[in-house]
This record gives structure tokens, sequence and C-alpha cells, in this order.
């Protein structure tokens, strides 16, 4: 195991050429980010999902009921044995065979058990209320990380605007070989827009309409600029030139670069989609009421299809009922490599 952890902890891959292991543990002098700090994140994620529990309890869904949102879910199937255990421990969505089967059983036609299956799935799909509250803790969550991570970093970098949290194999990298700020930076580019798209939501779901389309513009512009301008231009800029200029070259740097790079063309294939929802939203304008969070819904908000009902299925019985950096940042121009300073200040 010793041979193991000594391999995979290699400081040539891990580590410029004139920085070891020793050099980065924590003295009195400077703090330095440590691996073993990682195990901090289980017990931080259950206090999170716990503050989100009483959260969405105690303050989003007294908020949503005085705004009037919808607490009402999709119709509830009729209560039945045979086909709750089917649906529970067999499928979701039954075959032609079982099908006919369940209908000689029951004496059901099989139109009214495709419905009963249909209903069954729908309630399982959260209510519009349900999700006001997740919105509603999400725009919380993400303004609240953003203002943290404006409030820490230097000032010469600005208000970063932001969508999505970088993956957490990138964040980790960042952490283990010291390369905070690009980490720190990429984090807090990728809140912003989450707090505009949230709020949006939440607009949508109190059918504040205008609110809504002007809030989804706005998480639009923030988006793009954000995603295919501040993070290439400052942060991949830095990270595939200045940072080898200043560290020189090792296999560490390569794969945290690889790693941006692939964060960008996921920008690009994202930006793609919003416009592309943007355009359809205006089209739409044009014959009616625009509504852009219409065209990029929540998938889990839709109800499935009537269409089950129009297949043509014989009846054969009667039924019983009817029933979704400048990235490098230190003072060295080194992202804070060995600068003396502490950790908190580096973030």
């Amino acid at each position: 195991m010793a041979g193991i952890l000594a391999w995979f902890w290699n400081e040539r891959f891990w580590l410029p050429h004139n920085v070891t292991w020793a050099d980065l543990q924590s003295t009195e002098e400077a703090a330095f980010p440590q691996a073993e700090d990682l195990y901090l994140a289980f017990p931080l994620a259950f206090c999170i999902f716990m503050i989100r529990l009483l959260f969405e309890r105690f303050i989003a869904k007294p908020c949503a009921l005085g705004l009037k949102v919808q607490a009402n879910g999709p119709q509830k199937a009729q209560p039945n044995a045979i086909l709750e255990k089917v649906f529970t421990a067999i499928t979701k969505h039954p075959d032609e065979k079982r099908l006919e089967g369940l209908s000689k059983q029951l004496d059901w036609d099989v139109r009214s058990i495709q419905r009963w299956f249909r209903q069954r799935r729908n309630q399982e799909k959260p209510s519009t209320l349900t999700k006001f509250c997740e919105s509603m803790w999400r725009f919380t969550f993400y303004l609240y990380i953003f203002t943290y991570g404006v409030r820490f970093l230097k000032k010469d970098f600005g208000i970063m605007f932001t969508h999505h949290i970088v993956t957490v194999t990138l964040i980790t990298f960042s952490y283990v070989t010291n390369l905070t700020r690009v980490g720190t930076l990429t984090l807090c580019l990728h809140d912003a827009a989450d707090v505009v798209l949230e709020a949006a939501k939440m607009a949508n779901y109190c059918k504040c309409q205008k609110l809504s389309d002007l809030l989804f513009l706005t998480f639009a512009i923030v988006f793009i600029v954000s995603r295919l301008g501040i993070y290439p231009l400052w942060i991949l800029n830095t990270t595939l030139f200045e940072l080898y200029e200043a560290l020189g070259n090792f296999p560490a740097l390569w794969v945290f670069n690889v790693l941006l790079v692939i964060l960008q063309v996921l920008h690009w294939f994202w930006s793609y989609l919003i416009i592309k929802a943007a355009y359809k939203a205006i089209s739409k304008g044009k014959a009616g009421k625009w509504n852009p969070l219409h065209v990029a819904k929540d998938d889990r908000s839709d109800i499935e299809s009537s269409s089950d009902e129009e297949e043509t299925v014989p009846r054969s019985k009667t039924p019983h009922s009817t029933i979704t950096t400048n990235g490098t940042g230190g003072a060295n121009g080194t992202n804070g490599y060995l600068t003396g300073g502490t950790c908190s200040e580096e973030h």
C-alpha cells in the first residue's frame, strides 16, 4: 500500500520540478492546502443538506404559499395493489404482453391499465410548489456562494459572472496542487448566472411573465459573456500560457489544462442551447406571448403526452373505473505558489 501511495503522489507528476510536498507543509508563517482537508467535504455536505431541508420547509414553502404558487400535483392513480406491485417491483412501463396479462387478471381493458400507469408515473413528479422551493433554495445558495467568493478575491479581478459549479475533479485537483486561485475564480465565475436563472424560474412559477422574460434574457447575456468571454480570455489564457512560463512543464499542469479546456467545450455547447432556446422564444413571441422558460423548461414538469390514450388498442373488457484567473493572481505571477501568504489570502 505504501508503494502504491508513493507512486500515486509522485512529486514529478503533481508538482513543478523545483517544488516538493515538504515545501507545501503548513507552518506558522504560511498555510497551504492539504489533501486531508478534503475529508471535511463529507460532513459539510451533510450539514448543507440538513440546512436545505429546513430552508425549503420553513422559509421557501411559506413564501411560495404566500405568492399563491400552486401546491397541487398531478392527478393520483386509483389505488390498486396488483398494479402498484408491478409498478414498484417490476416495471413502470409495461410491455404489450404484460398489459394483456394484467387485463385478464383485473378484468380491465388495456387502455385503462395504460392510463393507470401513466397517472402513476406522473404522480411521482414534483409539484410546482416543490419546484419553486428547490429554485428558491438554489437562488439563495448560489447568491451566498457568489457573494462569499467575490468577498475573498482580490479587488483587481472584479465581479465574475458565472453559471454551474465546476466539476469536483477540477476543484479537488486545483486544491491538492495549490492552484487554488484558478479553482476559486472558476468556481465564482460559474455561480452568478445561476442566481439569475433560479430567479427567473421563481418568477415563472409565480406567473410573473414579464419579469420572467427579463430575467431569462439577463441570464443568457451573463452566461454568454462569462463563459465565452471572461473564462477563455482571462482564466484559460493564464493557465495555458502564463502558468507554463512561471512554473515550467510538469504532467499535472497538462491534466489541469485539459480539464479546463473540456469545461470550455461544455460552455460552447450550453451557449448554443441557450441561444437556440432564446431564438425559439422570440419566434413564438411574434405570434403570441413570449415565454422563454417554457421553451427551455424543466423536463420534470412535463406531463406525459396523452398520445397513449390515442393508441389503437382493442377494448376487450369493460373497465371497473376510469382514471415531469486572471488566473495567476499572485503578486509574483505564479498563481500564489510559495508566496508565503496564508491560504485564506490566496482564496
